[in-house]
């Protein structure tokens, strides 16, 4: 029984299962992220429903009247746009509204915020935040914060930013509004960083664009969702990096191997390892060697055959590994070491060893579903189970075990392609569910009635049990 031979193997299958288990952990964390986005979309989806029935509210009870109604339409939307846009990236609802006409309108993380959606003046609504600085002299000493139209305050920084002389060069009255600013910041006690920008601009926030505002930023979540959701999955896509480090751990752990073996091997001839000549030690470094460039060809050739292929790693690494023996057979004929009736033979026995190896360490990691553990043990048993055939057995007991073999791997891979069917059919199926949940949960009246009764039918409810009409609606109701 050649003992060496089942160690490499073992030694081969094991990295191979290993390099498959990086790329199942690339796999289950971007399924982690995308259920974790699942939630994170509806929380913020649901914050932005929330925002709508404020705005609702506010409109209906016309609070403000016309010309300050737009100052709560705006709190409540920085509310809940900035609660939104924090849920879908999975960070926290921080922002809230107070709504007592006290000196702040907004909480975001114990800093309070004063609103001023002021145009009167023309002044960005600076007016406004120094009267009001004046009626609550500690506001800003106890942190407080100044919030103004996204649009006031960008206009407002463009100013500062400003020299003298640019002012004046682009016109007359900017140049009259860039003094008034910088007056403004010298005498009032008030400085840039008190202030900040609301997320919405000025016109945003007004009665007859409040709506199209909500809509607007419910398609910005839903973008930024998708955009979160294609990050997930490139992030998950096989990269050069640990390709290279597929190859460089392969390289590693073959060349090791080939050591070991190496020297193990002339141990067993009597020599010990003080007694090692020049000789031996080069012979020893010459395997170790080649062992490590086969090793790092077999790391890169996995990692692209099980990302880039369907192909499972344990067939990947068989491939591999027939691949090597079988250049090596054919360089011996080219040499004339071998005639052509031993080459294929050889490669046919070498194709055979593989092929038990594959399916061996498959199995194991099915029986044992632990990462690497299963396809190693799996390897070992089919491998020593092999052997034995291999040295015991009559060649027409061989035969028997290789069709067994053959038959078993044909069977897996019919197996495989029955599976990825059963896949995509599960999947269309699923995508035609979730189709008619959405209509049957539609917010319009007419297109979800129409729809409950599809999915009703759908998912096989008795004919008799489906209200289809407004006349059965009626008699089940009133009757």
């Amino acid at each position: 029984m050649d003992i060496a031979q089942i160690v490499k193997s073992t030694q081969e299958q094991g990295f191979a299962a290993w390099v498959d288990y990086l790329n199942q952990l690339r796999l289950n964390e971007l399924l982690a992220k995308l259920a974790a986005q699942d939630i994170n979309l509806e929380q913020a989806l649901a914050e932005l429903q929330k925002m709508k029935i404020d705005i609702a509210a506010l409109i209906a009870s016309n609070r403000g009247g016309e010309k300050g109604m737009h100052g709560f339409l705006a709190e409540a939307a920085e509310v809940g746009i900035e609660n939104a846009r924090n849920l879908v990236k999975g960070l926290d609802a921080a922002c809230k509204w107070i709504n007592d006409n006290g000196p702040a309108d907004l909480l975001r993380d114990g800093v309070e915020i004063q609103q001023k959606f002021v145009r009167a003046g023309g002044h960005f609504g600076l007016e406004a935040v120094k009267e009001h600085l004046e009626k609550y002299p500690d506001f800003l000493k106890n942190g407080g914060k100044y919030q103004l139209p996204k649009d006031f305050y960008q206009e407002l920084k463009r100013l500062l930013a400003m020299s003298q002389e640019e002012a004046a060069k682009e016109s007359a009255s900017t140049y009259r509004l860039w003094k008034w600013v910088q007056e403004f910041f010298s005498e009032s006690g008030i400085t840039p960083d008190d202030l900040e920008p609301a997320v919405l601009d000025y016109a945003a926030a007004q009665k007859g664009k409040i709506d199209e505002t909500a809509k607007n930023e419910e398609k910005n979540i839903r973008d930024e969702d998708q955009r979160r959701r294609d990050e997930a999955y490139e992030a998950s896509k096989p990269t050069l990096k640990q390709g290279a480090q597929a190859a460089a751990v392969g390289a590693a752990a073959e060349g090791g191997m080939a050591f070991c073996l190496g020297v193990a091997k002339k141990l067993k001839q009597g020599k010990h390892l003080a007694e090692f000549t020049e000789e031996d030690w080069k012979e020893v470094g010459v395997n170790t060697a080649k062992g490590a460039g086969q090793g790092g060809v077999r790391g890169a050739a996995i990692y692209a055959m099980t990302n880039f292929t369907a192909t499972p790693a344990a067939v990947a690494n068989a491939l591999v590994t027939a691949s090597f023996g079988v250049a090596a057979q054919a360089y011996q004929l080219q040499q004339g070491n071998i005639t052509q009736e031993d080459f294929i033979v050889n490669s046919e026995v070498l194709c055979l060893d593989v092929s038990v190896s594959a399916v061996a360490s498959m199995l194991g990691q099915t029986l044992i579903p632990v990462p690497v553990l299963g396809a190693i043990i799996g390897n070992m048993a089919g491998m020593f189970m092999y052997q034995i055939a291999k040295d015991h057995l009559s060649e027409k007991e061989q035969v028997l075990i290789r069709n067994y073999c053959e038959s078993f791997a044909a069977l897996n891979k019919l197996l495989e392609e029955r599976y990825q069917q059963l896949m995509a059919q599960l999947k269309k199926e699923l995508a035609k569910y979730t189709s008619m949940l959405e209509l049957a949960f539609d917010v319009n009246v007419n297109i979800a009635f129409d729809g409950s009764i599809a999915l009703a039918d759908y998912v096989g409810v008795a004919q008799d049990r489906v209200l289809r009409s407004k006349a059965d609606i009626d008699n089940y109701f009133l009757n």
